[in-house]
């Protein structure tokens, strides 16, 4: 390692700069999504089977809710333009204009070049979580998705109930792309209910078991036409085993709910503003 210069604690020392202005954001006006809300009716259901996962379409407009429902499990999610599947969650963004675990008001932000809020969180039962002692926080946009390719390189065990290869299947059903071509549209994932942060130490990502159980939720407003893929993880709870069949495992329920008015003064938001030129 090399020799720590002598201005190394000024250099340390420097303040802290929040990249996004977040004042500057779209506001969220949860009492009207509230509102419309109240006046909702379930118009489906989808089980999503341990290890296994499912899509589910959400009109702009409605609600759509995760729950738990047999016992603790964690679960990832997708989610697409219904109508274009090169417009997707983008994790990254909804780190960099939010945090590194979101909850009720945060957005779940689209990519380039459309760049716009594709989902909002109306309701969250595991708010109260926080963060642990240890850092942990629920509902991370830091994690990947468990995957075969780096269980093989790691382990060398070829296990294909990961969550990316879940949801390739899962998409691959629903759209008809076939499987080769279809997981290049699966992306990173908001984990749903995974308890998750970084080592004081060494930095490094963890997880630990989730504190869900049974009735907890989360709750998102679709705000454009949404097509949604959820993995219910290979992990359980994750507090154990990840990518294999030793973890207890249960289903997840996704819940859409058709509003009868919008929020007031709600439009679906268009594509970003800038003029996707990119000349000198």
């Amino acid at each position: 390692m090399s020799p720590e210069p002598a201005d190394a604690a000024e250099r340390r020392g420097q303040p802290a700069v929040v990249c996004y202005d977040v004042d500057n954001l779209p506001p969220v006006d949860l009492d009207a999504y509230v509102q419309a809300r109240a006046g909702a009716a379930k118009v489906e259901e989808v089980l999503v089977p341990p290890r296994d996962a499912r899509t589910f379409t959400v009109p702009a407009g409605s609600f759509f809710r995760i729950v738990s429902v047999d016992g603790p499990q964690v679960g990832d999610l997708n989610l697409f333009n219904a109508h274009d599947l090169t417009e997707r969650f983008w994790s990254g963004k909804t780190r960099q204009l939010h945090a590194t675990h979101v909850t009720r008001g945060d957005r779940l932000w689209g990519t380039l070049p459309n760049m716009r809020p594709m989902a909002t969180i109306t309701e969250d039962t595991l708010e109260w979580y926080g963060f642990d002692e240890d850092g942990g926080g629920v509902h991370d946009v830091i994690g990947t998705r468990c995957d075969p390719y780096t269980q093989m390189m790691l382990n060398g065990v070829d296990y294909h109930f990961c969550c990316h290869s879940n949801l390739s299947r899962a998409l691959a059903d629903t759209t008809g792309i076939p499987l080769h071509d279809v997981e290049h549209h699966v992306h990173d994932v908001l984990n749903v209910f995974m308890c998750t942060g970084f080592t004081r130490d060494t930095q490094q990502y963890f997880m630990k078991a989730s504190p869900v159980r049974p009735g907890d939720f989360i709750e998102f407003f679709a705000e454009i036409d949404l097509l949604g893929a959820l993995s219910a993880c290979p992990g359980g709870d994750c507090g154990s085993s990840h990518s294999d069949d030793d973890a207890a495992c249960h289903p997840l329920l996704v819940e859409v709910w058709e509003s009868k008015e919008p929020p007031v003064g709600w439009t679906s938001p268009p594509p970003n503003g800038y003029n996707r030129s990119h000349d000198r």
